[in-house]
């Protein structure tokens, strides 16, 4: 099956990723349309991602989750991607995730990274990956694996879901929300190389735990009821 730039939307949160926007941008696949929200960027990035043909969206609350939220809110596509920009993740690797959500398949599709290269997944950030997976498994049930960026489904249905977090922990609540909503939600695999330039949320300890802080907190939600639009 095939899509128009009207069928859907990447949402690429930004925050100086100059160097990595033109290998990021250069791999949405044809058609779609790239979404580059900029959460304060002092690089240059907005221009650059708006010479390369991207819509800029700007957000100047600062939060991973302001920025996708922006991004979500300013997509009109039926299908709505999200990925990071900085060059860890290829957009094309969306396309197969497009086609199970077109086809009924799944609700929610996530990516499973699997690191490639040297420090492209510091032991840190997966230490706190893994522990918020066997939270979210006893929190809803779901044995997923991974918590990662890379996803896509239907706009309206994400919209519905009324995610509130704008900080590290709207991938997470993203989730939780959709379990609790009865979504049908799948994970695929996909090569996880080291990202262009320093991590803003899991370079650290510090940051990765606080990441971990947030997370736990949506983790702590009272569980919504059923029957959300999907």
């Amino acid at each position: 099956m095939t899509t128009t730039s009207t069928d859907v939307d990447v949402v690429l949160p930004c925050l100086d990723e100059a160097e990595a926007l033109p290998w990021v941008l250069g791999r949405i696949p044809a058609g779609w349309r790239a979404l580059v929200v900029d959460n304060g960027s002092t690089d240059g990035s907005p221009d650059i991602a708006r010479a390369l043909g991207a819509t800029v969206v700007h957000e100047p609350r600062r939060g991973f989750g302001a920025a996708c939220h922006a991004g979500l809110t300013a997509a009109t596509g039926d299908i709505v991607c999200f990925c990071d920009c900085d060059a860890s993740l290829d957009p094309t690797l969306l396309e197969p995730f497009v086609r199970e959500v077109q086809e009924g398949a799944a609700d929610l599709v996530l990516g499973r990274r699997r690191p490639e290269g040297r420090g492209a997944w510091p032991a840190h950030a997966r230490a706190g990956n893994l522990a918020l997976a066997r939270m979210l498994r006893r929190r809803t049930g779901l044995r997923l694996h991974d918590l990662g960026p890379l996803r896509a489904a239907r706009r309206e249905a994400l919209l519905a879901l009324d995610l509130t977090d704008r900080r590290s922990g709207y991938p997470l609540q993203m989730v939780v929300r959709a379990a609790d909503a009865g979504w049908r939600i799948t994970e695929r695999d996909v090569p996880y190389r080291p990202r262009t330039g320093a991590s803003k949320v899991t370079g650290t300890w510090r940051g990765t735990w606080q990441a971990v802080r947030d997370m736990s907190r949506v983790l702590a939600e009272a569980p919504a009821e059923k029957g959300l639009v999907r």
